[in-house]
């Protein structure tokens, strides 16, 4: 029984310890990372922008939603393992930048991703992608920041990307000016 509560005891203590880590990091972050695709800027614009297709190329996303365009743009769901999210185009901008949101206001994170698409020569382009994202819970955050990393996600995003035109890329870590994390 002792040992019972010493762990129990052990295991409350590391909660209490990442709930007040998490909840000292900042709730919003910046997170960059670019990769080249064989495709054109184009190309690379319709994969992007073309959510019925998202399943046959991103694999964590299992079916998609096309929703009623809003006053920005379109609109969809994506469903995945983890559950549904909503997004919203912001701003699109044809073949070389898209802003695209997450519209629900109900989950422990939101955010933007600024696509930018710049030819690579005569049959490639070089993609980055900037999150600005929020991390609301504080325990996610400390996930976020310690254990799955801020460019998780884009960095998997790339690579599908990649994998979507045959070749698989090595998207690297963009430094944006100001920021003193170095993504």
């Amino acid at each position: 029984m002792k040992w019972l509560l010493i762990g129990a005891g052990v295991i409350t203590a590391c909660v209490v310890v990442i709930v007040i880590i998490g909840a000292l990091l900042p709730r919003d972050h910046t997170a960059a990372m670019a990769a080249r695709v064989a495709a054109t800027p184009e190309a690379v614009w319709t994969a992007l922008t073309t959510p019925a297709d998202f399943p046959s190329w991103r694999p964590e996303v299992k079916t998609v939603d096309v929703l009623a365009p809003t006053a920005t743009g379109p609109s969809w769901r994506e469903h995945s393992r983890n559950g549904a999210i909503t997004f919203v185009v912001d701003v699109a901008e044809r073949p070389r930048r898209l802003i695209a949101r997450i519209a629900d206001k109900d989950l422990q994170f939101g955010g933007s991703w600024e696509y930018a698409i710049e030819p690579d020569g005569p049959s490639g382009s070089r993609i980055t992608i900037v999150e600005r994202g929020s991390v609301y819970n504080p325990i996610f955050r400390f996930v976020s920041r310690f254990l799955m990393g801020q460019t998780t996600t884009i960095d998997a995003y790339l690579r599908a990307l990649g994998r979507r035109f045959g070749a698989e890329p090595a998207p690297s870590v963009v430094t944006l000016a100001g920021n003193a994390h170095g993504v």
